[in-house]
């Protein structure tokens, strides 16, 4: 006997060792798989803006991809938190690291598919399509307006060259990348509180959460790297590319980012594949041997127990289920919370997928230097900002009242800080033929058919062109043949036109009516504004992140405690159906009504947008978010007052209870006084 106990206390010892040993490994690999998991998250919010150029889409259509990616997600969530605990952990959650790098790796194979980029209708496809030759002026379009290429040839580039639903891989993929996420964050923390000491688990938390922001600054870095390089980079001669980042139509290396992370995602799959279903089964395999036969005998009588009572249990789970989310969804304060949180992160979803947009057509700003400064400087702040809000609720030991305060608080400086934004915009751009007339004389109340002006009628200019041009005098002209131009500099960079009519009708002085490629930069004080508008960024995510913390430390003490995991996964239901799909799209679908220049494809029909109504575009982009903020906001007073009046009637009916107690127990003393214990009695043996 005294063996036995010996021998199982080593074994109990060895087990003990083992599990003290097993974090550094899990948390390792699983460190590599949040890295992963954030990379790929900003590596698709950085590249969308180049998604929407070369695959000629509507915002609101690339909104759509981007949420294909929740669409994923939840296909799955029920599967892998049902199933997820009764499985092998470890090797679920690399099988979803490899699906997720599956999909960053078809999200980037059109590319090999599609052919050479076209950005301009005049371009041939092949290695030196985008030959300065193609550029019409005023002079050359007259000539070259009598051999057009026939609608028949059209006609068959099209079905030959056109992409159009090459997208629908981009979709697949990011489909498959939220699929593979899935079970990442549910079971790796529950593996990691399985084998972690008492108390070590918020640590083993706070590490994995710092880790990964290592993955937004690399998505970010590299957003801005791979924006620089162009599209078809290997492919074709950069010296005949004539269009430059600063271009409304220039593509950059978009595909390199998804094969990046997809291939760290497969990599940071391999660990997991090595490590035990639970952190202690080795010893609990060696544990089993010992005692193999009446492990045997226990396991049939469980069997026949368990096919006894599996209908029993099937139709309480459900019943119980049911009951639960009835609950759930009657409580007041719980469905204010998620309507209001449902705003809230709506605001930021579709403020966040369009930011990149939304500084080049404000600010003239490219993206890459909107990922460098928007991404490695922001992502610091609003660890920060997390880390902070969750110092700051356990400081003060804020009860729920006050951490909905402390909430409110931090989103209506938010807010506060966004409503700026409003302050520093700059005017809008100069565009000769949507903004003002083609003598760039008298702005125009609608972009459509703007009549031409004499500088240009007669050059027989194809309308539908982008090919834009910036003026001596500021002014953009969508070609250069509408800008009446007769002559260029050829092939010589930078390309400049000359004698260009239109220019003339404005007054300059110097005689010089000239025009290069390109469209017009912002002028000085609008690139300040810029670097003002990354300043309030900063403050703007700060506070938004104080707040994080707090919307789940209200979730879980707004409902009953046995409720707080249905609770916060249908909070995460919500968020991701109605917030993460639907508001890019419908961010998207608004921005599109600010359009003022579309692309026409190979098929002749519409493509992407090339040139925004920069002032229609900040009233919807800032607009539509401050809207469902203040909304938010309206949600959090009317949620405060109610838990005041809650918590109120509680502690009046405590109060209450607490007085009839005390007079039922004076009475009763009052009527027993003549009553005495004896020494050393215990009073509630007499009573």
């Amino acid at each position: 006997m005294n063996d036995r106990n010996t021998t199982m206390g080593k074994s109990l010892s060895r087990q003990v060792k083992s599990k003290n040993k097993k974090p550094g490994m899990f948390l390792a690999a699983l460190s590599l798989s949040f890295i992963a998991k954030t990379l790929g998250a900003i590596i698709m919010k950085s590249s969308i803006i180049h998604i929407e150029r070369r695959f000629e889409i509507s915002s609101s259509l690339v909104g759509f991809i981007d949420g294909s990616f929740e669409i994923g997600n939840l296909l799955v969530i029920v599967f892998v938190s049902y199933f997820g605990s009764k499985l092998h952990r470890p090797k679920l959650i690399g099988i979803g690291c490899f699906i997720m790098g599956i999909g960053g790796v078809l999200t980037a194979l059109p590319h090999f598919f599609m052919g050479y980029y076209r950005y301009s209708k005049e371009t041939n496809i092949d290695s030196s399509e985008n030959s300065t030759s193609t550029l019409s002026t005023c002079l050359i379009n007259q000539i070259l307006s009598l051999n057009r290429t026939s609608p028949e040839i059209v006609g068959k580039g099209c079905l030959k060259e056109s992409g159009s639903y090459m997208w629908i891989y981009v979709f697949m993929g990011n489909m498959l990348r939220g699929i593979g996420e899935t079970p990442i964050v549910p079971l790796g923390i529950s593996y990691i509180d399985d084998f972690a000491k008492e108390g070590h688990s918020s640590l083993y938390l706070g590490i994995l959460n710092a880790i990964a922001m290592i993955g937004p600054i690399i998505g970010f870095t590299l957003g801005s790297l791979f924006s620089k390089m162009y599209v078809d980079i290997g492919y074709v001669d950069l010296n005949t590319v004539r269009i430059t980042p600063t271009d409304s139509r220039w593509v950059g290396a978009w595909w390199l980012n998804f094969l990046v992370s997809g291939l760290f995602s497969i990599i940071s799959s391999i660990p997991f594949f090595f490590l035990p279903q639970t952190p202690n089964k080795p010893q609990k395999e060696r544990k089993a041997s010992l005692s193999l036969h009446v492990l045997e005998t226990n396991d049939e009588k469980d069997q026949t127990a368990n096919l006894t009572n599996q209908g029993k249990n099937i139709t309480k789970n459900v019943t119980g289920f049911l009951q639960s989310f009835k609950s759930i969804l009657t409580n007041p304060l719980y469905v204010m919370f998620v309507l209001l949180t449902l705003l809230q992160v709506s605001s930021y979803i579709g403020a966040f997928t369009y930011v990149f947009k939304y500084v080049e057509q404000q600010y003239g700003q490219p993206s890459s230097k909107a990922n460098i400064l928007l991404g490695v400087i922001t992502i610091p702040i609003f660890a920060s900002g997390m880390f902070l809000g969750g110092y700051i609720i356990k400081k003060f030991k804020l009860n729920t009242v006050g951490i909905a305060k402390f909430s409110c608080f931090t989103a209506v400086m938010s807010l506060s800080f966004y409503l700026l934004y409003f302050f520093i915009l700059c005017e809008n751009k100069s565009v000769a033929g949507l903004t003002m007339t083609y003598d760039g004389n008298n702005p125009v109340t609608s972009h459509r058919d703007v009549p031409l002006s004499y500088c240009n009628s007669d050059c027989n200019c194809d309308e539908s062109q982008w090919e834009p041009v910036c003026g001596n005098n500021g002014i953009t002209y969508i070609s250069p043949c509408l800008a009446g131009c007769k002559s260029s500099s050829g092939n010589k960079k930078p390309i400049v036109f000359y004698n260009c009519s239109c220019l003339e009708v404005t007054g300059l002085q110097n005689g010089n009516y000239s025009a290069h490629l390109g469209e017009c930069p912002r002028d000085d004080a609008c690139t300040r504004k810029f670097y003002f508008f990354v300043a309030i960024q900063v403050l703007n995510l700060f506070f938004s992140a104080l707040g994080g913390t707090s919307y789940v430390m209200l979730i879980v003490k707004i409902v009953q405690p046995e409720l707080k995991s249905l609770a916060l996964g249908f909070h995460s239901m919500v968020i991701r159906a109605l917030g993460g799909i639907l508001a890019p799209i419908y961010f998207g679908a608004l921005i599109d009504t600010t359009c003022i220049k579309w692309s026409t494809n190979n098929c002749g029909t519409r493509g992407s947008c090339r040139t925004y109504n920069s002032t229609s575009f900040s009233r919807v982009y800032l607009g539509l978010s401050s809207m469902l903020r203040v909304s938010s906001l309206v949600l959090y007073i009317i949620l405060i007052y109610a838990m005041k009046k809650k918590y109120q009637e509680k502690d009046i009916n405590a109060s209450e209870n607490g007085s009839v107690m005390d007079e039922a127990n004076l009475e009763s003393l009052n009527n027993n006084k003549h009553f005495v214990p004896s020494a050393g009695a215990d009073s509630e043996t007499h009573y």
